[in-house]
């Protein structure tokens, strides 16, 4: 059982994370930015500790930050929430480095599954069919138009990594594909500090069925069924 677990985010996932460590006798370190100084998570913490400015990208995106406030605060395991870092493999990586637990996948498994485009790589070598949509990052707007073209509209814009929706975009024809190929790239630098993107055909009223595996470092693996997240 961990003694310290730093909480890398803010909002209902930290209150969330929080509660759950108090429930299970486990201190809690808070890092917030400035603005978030006297947020509901920051108070319910046994401690905290300001890791910088107001933007995402001072603050909870700084892995170099929050690795400063995990060793000041003598943490032994670091909870990522959603979003943020929570899907970023170089930062698995750090904190396995620092031997201090990172509690999600490891950061192997994130580099296969993690980025939005190697899944898809993985899932086509696999034999598992795949949206049609581009075959890597897509650099430019003209390379999007013209994956779009060969594809036929409307089509989705998705950034690479983390989730929760950040990142994406409709497009239903070419005026439409400029604009939303540029702000799905800026709402991902700002989510999660990389801006790549890909492209896919957009699938109308589709339904968002997830099939869950729990596994740990021990080798245990539990299949949970489908869950319909629609």
């Amino acid at each position: 059982m961990f003694e310290k677990v730093l909480v890398a985010n803010r909002g209902e996932i930290a209150l969330r994370v929080i509660r759950a460590c108090k429930e299970l006798g486990i201190r809690t370190l808070a890092v917030y930015s400035e603005a978030d100084v006297d947020s509901l998570h920051v108070q319910l913490a046994d401690e905290s500790i300001c890791i910088g400015a107001a933007p995402s990208t001072e603050s909870y995106l700084k892995i170099d930050r929050i690795m400063s406030a995990a060793e000041i605060g003598d943490v032994d395991a670091i909870h990522p929430g959603y979003g943020f870092l929570a899907e970023n493999p170089h930062f698995a990586e750090v904190c396995e480095s620092c031997n201090i637990k990172f509690i999600g996948p490891s950061s192997q498994a994130m580099q296969a599954m993690g980025d939005k485009n190697a899944a898809r790589a993985a899932a086509r070598k696999a034999g598992v069919p795949v949206t049609p949509g581009s075959d890597g990052i897509v650099e430019t707007e003209s390379d999007a138009i013209k994956i779009a073209k060969k594809i036929g509209y409307p089509v989705m814009i998705k950034a690479t990594a983390g989730g929760g929706g950040r990142g994406m975009r409709m497009a239903h024809n070419e005026p439409s594909l400029q604009s939303a190929f540029h702000s799905a790239r800026h709402e991902a630098e700002k989510a999660f500090g990389n801006d790549q993107v890909y492209l896919e055909k957009l699938i109308v009223n589709p339904h968002h069925v997830e099939f869950q595996i729990v596994a740990d470092s021990h080798g245990h693996m539990v299949h949970l069924g489908e869950r319909d997240c629609s």
